[in-house]
């Protein structure tokens, strides 16, 4: 078990309100009036989700996309969000940030509500966090939903944000559609309004296809098997298809697609890709060209 497993084990101890789904899913859900209230925050912190000589727009861009990400998987409508913002002592670096920040807030339609700010000590590391609130019209799909029998989709491939990283850590000024994807994830807002009425499970696709495929089957009290790793035709151009590609695309992270559960006669109403199925009993197993394959020692992003 992770360091970040431990302490959450110790949160959910804490987290015993029904809004808060025992903390086994990426928001909550509060329910005030009438209304059902979706809730997700996320930290952005130097060195670990973003390398210190990314553009800060790119940053700003990715704090609010990654929020926006959790608001997909729940279906919901943004409504607003809070930013926590640590002083860089460059102004101009600050401003660039927000110009990032505030270009997709504005495209995604959620308004800036408020905050606080606080000033690090000089060369501490940079950390940004967000929350996010959005309104469910309709259900609100969990990770725990799923059940023997569906079986599972992607909105797009996995990896191109694991090499754009690769790119942008080797190149400062890389650029192209691999780099893009890694500072500039596109939140599947739509794809999550039409799936959630529908889908049995659903949850964006941030730490590895691998470890949010089984994260997904565990809170569903399913084995799950993937059986396609759909790879983007930029990604192959740099580094082909070869079975260890594909096992590091999918335990990549930042992709932020949307994974989700169907019955097998249910057709997805937007562009998907097949890559599993669940069943009975418990584990992950991973097929490459319909055969088994070791799992890797590590199936994606854990913090510790």
């Amino acid at each position: 078990m992770s360091a970040e497993s431990r302490f959450l084990a110790l949160l959910r101890a804490m987290a015993t309100d029904p809004a808060a789904r025992g903390l086994a899913d990426d928001a909550a859900v509060l329910e005030i009036g009438g209304a059902r209230l979706i809730l997700t925050s996320d930290t952005m912190a130097e060195g670990v989700h973003y390398l210190p000589a990314d553009p800060p727009a790119d940053i700003g861009w990715k704090l609010a996309a990654v929020n926006l990400s959790d608001l997909a998987a729940k279906g919901a409508r943004p409504v607003g969000c809070l930013l926590g913002y640590a002083l860089s002592g460059d102004e101009s670096w600050d401003a660039a940030f927000l110009e990032g920040l505030n270009e997709a807030l504005n495209r995604h339609a959620m308004p800036l509500l408020g905050g606080d700010t606080v000033k690090l000590p000089p060369r501490a590391p940079r950390s940004y966090s967000l929350t996010a609130i959005g309104e469910a019209a309709g259900p609100v799909p969990a990770r725990s939903g799923g059940r023997a029998g569906d079986h599972l989709y992607l909105t797009g491939p996995v990896g191109d944000a694991g090499i754009g990283l690769e790119l942008a850590r080797s190149a400062p000024q890389a650029a192209g559609p691999l780099v893009e994807a890694y500072r500039r994830p596109r939140p599947r807002l739509a794809e999550g309004a039409l799936l959630a009425p529908i889908v049995h499970a659903m949850m964006d696709v941030s730490d590895g296809l691998l470890l949010d495929a089984s994260r997904m089957a565990a809170a569903s009290g399913l084995a799950v098997t993937i059986d396609h790793i759909p790879l983007s035709p930029a990604l192959e151009a740099v580094r082909g298809g070869s079975t260890a590609v594909q096992i590091a695309a999918a335990r990549a992270g930042d992709d932020y697609e949307l994974l989700f559960a169907l019955p097998p006669k249910v057709k997805p109403p937007v562009r998907a890709i097949p890559v599993g199925r669940f069943s009975a009993g418990s584990g992950l197993t991973l097929m490459i060209d319909g055969a088994a394959v070791p799992l890797p020692g590590r199936l994606g992003w854990e913090h510790g």
